[in-house]
């Protein structure tokens, strides 16, 4: 039996009408509401402060690839949805306010000194027992060695429009054709002409992306060669003007990368913050947000940020995946730079190391505040990585954990970091795909192994069994 009465007089069906039109208004905010308030919902994860101002209006999009280029193959899945510690971004103008304050702020802090001069590698093959003595900087007339030493090609437009960026610059790299250049998503409308994007390529690169006439189809922008957001810097090859040659300063191009991912305060002198990106992520929130959100409010501030590992948390878990699945293909040395850290103090995660929440980060965003503390741990761990390998994730606690002053880290979820960005995969390589190192079956250790090792109390710490 229905309710509807064809008899109806015209007068109830209106109100009917109306009472239907009322509960549609009602109902739909609040399905609305539910749906965004999901526990499941990716949403969770990235959460605006209502009533503070107004989300950032959107940029039209930045550039149109060639299909052939195909810029979004391969994209990794996000399987994490509840966030257990979201991130909590204000309004974008109050953002864009705070951020521009502080970019006119030249009010001189403490800073560290470099090191200067030529040596025979870029960061100057500096000793074990030398690397460890600068690890406590309490002297501020110290000069540190910090790369450099050998020339870093950089066109003189390029070196001076790096030197003017003063606010927040946003760098990433492609080297060796390894990864596609991808667009950020989700700019304010302000944030093209707050912040400085920059994108490195090499000759091979270079080559590829001429290929696929990208390049030829680059805009002018002041003087500029710019795809989209990016102004591209090309690193090797072809002539400073005087007939000289420019060389990168390592045959790796993982090794070149790490110049312009950890001394970042070196090439861009005067920014107050940097957003490094790697190429194999296309961010999908504004970079203003992300340095407000995750270093400027909330827990006190912090120098740096960077998202835990999904999987690891001690160091030695990292070096055996490392080794395992040929992300260095030399384990020998692995092996043997291991050894270096056990012996100078390295110790597995414990909560004695809180607020350090993790040994292990993902490296792949990091966001810094440029200052005494950050800037030091860069140029520490960035001679660290010559020393060995490009593998940042590995030195890493060995060098938070003993240097000083303290450097403030927000280790922030891996949920969060899912959901900053989108992850694909890198380019694949018919032949050389290892990036360096010795390509031979890797040994699988044995209990034995450990034995008279100076990591041993390190394992047996790390698996929870007594000690000697």
């Amino acid at each position: 039996m229905g309710w509807v009465r064809v008899s109806s007089p015209p007068v109830l069906q209106s109100k009917l009408l109306c009472l239907s039109l009322l509960y549609l208004l009602t109902a739909l905010p609040l399905a609305l509401y539910v749906s965004f308030s999901d526990p499941e919902s990716s949403s969770r994860c990235l959460l605006l402060l209502p009533l503070r101002s107004s989300v950032p209006t959107a940029t039209p999009a930045l550039f149109q690839y060639p299909r052939e280029y195909g810029e979004h193959k391969h994209a990794l899945p996000a399987t994490r949805a509840l966030c257990s510690d979201p991130a909590v971004f204000s309004g974008y103008k109050t953002v864009l306010e705070e951020i521009n304050g502080l970019s006119r702020n030249l009010s001189s802090s403490p800073s560290l000194r470099f090191q200067n001069g030529r040596r025979e590698s870029f960061a100057g093959n500096v000793s074990a027992d030398e690397r460890r003595s600068f690890f406590s900087h309490t002297d501020s007339a110290v000069e540190i060695p910090c790369g450099f030493f050998k020339e870093f090609p950089l066109r003189e437009a390029d070196r001076l429009a790096m030197e003017k960026c003063n606010g927040v610059v946003v760098a990433s790299a492609i080297l060796n054709d390894h990864d596609k250049i991808r667009q950020p998503k989700g700019l304010g409308s302000e944030t093209l002409r707050t912040a400085c994007f920059f994108m490195f390529i090499d000759d091979a690169t270079r080559r590829a992306l001429t290929r696929h006439n990208i390049l030829a189809g680059e805009r002018e922008r002041g003087g500029a060669s710019t795809i989209g957001a990016w102004r591209v810097v090309r690193l090797g090859g072809g002539s400073d003007g005087d007939g000289g040659e420019h060389q990168l300063p390592y045959e790796n191009p993982a090794m070149n990368g790490v110049v312009v991912k950890h001394l970042l305060h070196r090439l861009f002198p005067n920014a107050r913050f940097s957003v490094w990106v790697d190429a194999k992520m296309q961010l999908t929130v504004d970079p203003l947000l992300l340095v407000h959100s995750l270093l400027l409010v909330g827990k006190g501030g912090a120098d740096m940020a960077v998202s835990k590992h999904p999987f690891n948390l001690h160091t030695m878990e990292e070096a055996v995946a490392t080794a395992r699945w040929r992300k260095w293909g030399d384990v020998d040395a692995i092996r043997a730079q291991m050894e270096t850290y056990c012996r100078n103090g390295l110790q597995p995660w414990s909560p004695s190391k809180l607020p350090y929440p993790s040994d292990v980060p993902d490296t792949a965003i990091i966001i810094r505040r440029h200052g005494l503390a950050s800037d030091l741990f860069s140029c520490l761990l960035f001679n660290e990585l010559e020393a060995f390998n490009p593998r940042d994730q590995l030195p890493f606690a060995y060098v938070r954990d003993q240097m000083s002053p303290k450097v403030s880290m927000n280790m922030f979820e891996v949920e969060v970091f899912e959901h900053l960005a989108i992850e694909y995969r890198h380019n694949l390589k018919l032949a050389n795909g290892g990036e360096g190192g010795k390509q031979g079956i890797t040994r699988l250790a044995s209990s034995r192994d450990i034995t008279g090792s100076s990591c041993e109390g390190y394992l047996l710490k790390m698996w929870g069994e007594p000690t000697k």
